[in-house]
């Protein structure tokens, strides 16, 4: 089997101040022209979920209300993958070049969460104007924006 090295580019930074991302020093170049850009893909590993039994995790019991018992990974969110990787799409507070920190409105990872990657969010190649979803989670929010006044407590099975 082939293996494939990633390298961190920073790490998720959570206080009281804010929610950011922050650039190990080498990276902070790459900053340069994302200024314009209101939201940002990132990648990060999910680091608390890293751990050989996880990997070997192919199909869980429904972690969603209205879904069927039986759901493999892939049709879930779970942090429990064969590879821990996550995709956020988050909106651009601020970013402060001379610090390589982004500020974010909000990311679902952990505090000291390693980023991996971060492309600009441009409708042309991430948006899709009328995606289709199975009906269990066809009443979900169809934005970032509204996700945010969505009870999501209501659910899950955990």
């Amino acid at each position: 089997m082939e293996q494939y090295q990633v390298n961190p580019i920073g790490k998720v930074i959570i206080t009281k101040g804010g929610i950011f991302v922050e650039l190990f020093e080498d990276y902070k170049t790459a900053l340069k022209a994302l200024d314009g850009f209101g939201h940002i893909n990132i990648l990060w590993w999910f680091d608390g979920c890293d751990f050989e039994e996880a990997r070997r995790i192919l199909e869980v019991d429904a972690p969603y209300k209205h879904a069927p018992d039986k759901m493999g990974i892939f049709a879930t969110r779970s942090p429990v993958r064969p590879n821990p990787i996550a995709l956020s799409a988050t909106q651009i507070i601020s970013i402060d070049h001379e610090t390589g920190r982004i500020q974010l409105a909000y990311i679902d990872a952990n505090d000291g969460s390693p980023v991996i990657d971060i492309k600009p969010y441009t409708p042309s190649l991430d948006r899709v104007e009328s995606p289709a979803v199975p009906q269990w989670c066809s009443h979900w929010p169809r934005s970032i924006e509204t996700s945010g006044d969505f009870d999501w407590a209501t659910e899950f099975n955990f």
